[in-house]
């Protein structure tokens, strides 16, 4: 029994030894596994070649408290990451941790830049030497005092650097909504060549959309087309939101922080602008009332959140990403039909458009921390606006190529209902309309008018004879002289089968016979060939009357014309003669 009982302790004692190794080992892995997440990238290695780091290890810190001091935030676990980081609107206040050693034997002077501080409302920079604060900088963008740090929209803290030390950085950066913000370390001269530079992209596609902007604008001003002025609008509201979120008005202007915030009202104004553009280029109003009500559904959400963003700007750009997501789903949708439906304009939009949203879905994943940090998620929606723009552009230059198709169609209509078609001269009922109001202006001058019908000499004969292809020729010979020996302000006509009719403004009966024998004498002398060997000649007879200036009556003057021309065939034909009363 005795040594049943001691067997039984020393399994007992062996057990409990067992299990405390096993808790020891667990403690160890877990202490191993804490420690290695608490451990900070390692100190980035500084000496006097040093010029610029725009890639590199640091970690990060989310504060959800808001307020915590440094001296609590320098116990906190940091997470690793790339000095460039996007968390979404959870992390409104974030620190950043960068530990620099420096190297050499002599001081260091090098420079912070946080490129998207405009983004930011606060920064606040601490510089810690052995676990103790040497140096604290806050700039708040709100506080003119302290934003000496602010540099064209970028932050740029100077940070020297003891030999052979290391200092750590603690960097609070309180975001409005998304916490987004990029770091970079630079020399002096590295520093002030990024600050030149910088903004040069933005500027250029600004530059572009604001050509496009004035471009359509005089369009509108010429076509009074109501496409180019919503297509501008939407240029002006897209080129003021890239400019705005991008940096170039707090680059230019130095103006950032609750202004800018409030200035993203305008943001809704773009999807609006676009919708319209869509409803008037598609005519959905007359043509597609479903598409037409889903479009005006979007508009009005848009313009109910701008309205709600006047009393609460933040809390309506939070739901700016909801609201994203519903404008690019009924606008790709009415797209889709409307390409469906086989409208000429639908497959360009839906090319701009489907950019504009992969484009734009990127920068919202961006904006929500759900994607890395890369130059086209973190520029996507202006990416999306430029190229969608350029190929809107499209749509427009292929609208003004078919209104210009048309009237020139409609221009080649009037033509061919205003004019002859064998000789291109006006045909009898335009020359009544010409000269009717030619007669109501010379009425009310008292210029002297006068009228000339011409009839070509035995000209059933000729058809008879040579047929009517040689007839047709003679037609189009005494059409090509009137057009040549007749003034600019005549007005000239073909009026019948071989009759034509001139209406002479300032022009006396006498000066009126001396054109009419000057035309009869060139065509007295005028040959048509018949063939090789066989030439015909043909005559006018014309009769020449004066409008009456007080009566301006166009059709007395026509009935007194032609009985000088009646009296011109009795006397011979081949001559004009003069309509005397």
């Amino acid at each position: 029994m005795t040594n049943h009982f001691t067997s039984y302790g020393r399994r007992l004692m062996i057990g409990a030894a067992f299990r405390s190794l096993i808790y020891l080992m667990t403690l160890s892995l877990l202490g191993l596994c804490a420690s290695t997440v608490n451990a900070a990238p390692s100190a980035l290695l500084i000496d006097n070649n040093f010029d610029q780091l725009e890639q590199f290890q640091m970690s990060y810190f989310v504060d959800k408290s808001g307020d915590m001091p440094i001296s609590q935030v320098q116990n906190q676990r940091f997470t690793d990451s790339s000095n460039s980081i996007n968390l979404g609107a959870e992390a409104k206040t974030t620190w950043a941790k960068i530990a620099l050693k420096n190297t050499s034997d002599t001081p260091i002077t090098l420079y912070l830049h946080n490129s998207y501080a405009y983004y930011n409302r606060a920064i606040e920079l601490n510089e810690v030497v052995n676990g103790q604060v040497t140096r604290t900088r806050l700039l708040d963008m709100d506080i003119k005092d302290t934003q000496e740090s602010m540099y064209q929209g970028t932050a740029v803290f100077d940070i020297t650097l003891a030999p052979q030390q290391v200092t750590t950085l603690y960097l609070k950066n309180l975001a409005y909504i998304y916490q987004v913000f990029s770091l970079e370390l630079y020399s002096q001269d590295a520093s002030k060549r990024v600050l030149i530079n910088q903004n040069n992209d933005i500027t250029l596609i600004v530059g572009m959309i604001l050509a496009l902007i004035i471009y359509n604008f005089f369009l509108f001003l010429s076509s009074r087309l109501k496409e180019h002025l919503f297509y501008a609008c939407y240029l002006v509201s897209g080129g003021f939101w890239i400019a705005l979120s991008y940096g170039l008005f707090a680059s230019f202007f130095d103006v950032f922080g609750s202004i800018t915030l409030k200035w993203n009202i305008a943001l809704g104004t773009m999807p609006i602008c676009l919708l319209i553009f869509m409803i008037n280029i598609f005519e959905t109003r007359t043509k597609y009332p479903t598409e037409h009500k889903a479009l005006l559904t979007v508009i009005a959400i848009l313009a109910t959140n701008s309205i709600y963003g006047l009393f609460d700007i933040i809390k309506a750009l939070e739901y700016a990403s909801t609201l994203a997501f519903i404008v690019l789903s009924i606008s790709l949708c009415v797209t889709i039909s409307m390409f469906v439906r086989k409208h000429p304009l639908a497959l360009l939009f839906l090319i701009g458009h489907s950019l504009f949203i992969t484009f734009s879905v990127l920068a919202v994943l961006f904006y929500q921390g759900r994607i890395g940090f890369s130059y086209i998620s973190s520029h996507g929606v202006g990416i999306g606006i430029l190229l969608e723009s350029l190929v809107l552009s499209l749509i427009i230059a292929n609208r003004i190529r078919a209104l210009e198709t048309l009237k020139a169609s409609q221009a080649e209509l009037q033509l061919l209902a205003s004019t002859d078609p064998l000789t291109k001269l006006l045909n009898r009922r335009s020359f009544a309309l010409e000269a009717n109001q030619l007669l109501r202006q010379d009425k009310q001058i008292r210029h002297p008018l006068s009228l000339a019908i011409l009839d070509i000499d035995f000209f059933k004969n000729i058809n008879d004879t040579y047929g009517h292809g040689l007839g047709d020729r003679v037609i189009v010979r005494v059409a090509d002289v009137l057009r040549q020996q007749c003034r600019h302000q005549d007005i000239v006509a073909r009026y019948g089968g071989e009759e034509f009719v001139i209406l002479m403004p300032n022009t006396s009966i006498e000066k009126a016979h001396v054109l009419a024998e000057r035309i009869r004498k060139v065509l007295e002398n005028a040959t048509i060939h018949v063939d090789q060997q066989q030439l015909v000649n043909f005559t006018l007879s014309v009769g020449i009357a004066e409008v009456d200036p007080t009566t301006a009556d166009l059709q007395a003057a026509i009935e007194q014309a032609d009985k000088a021309l009646y009296k011109a065939k009795n006397n011979g034909r081949n001559q004009s003669q003069l309509f005397v009363g």
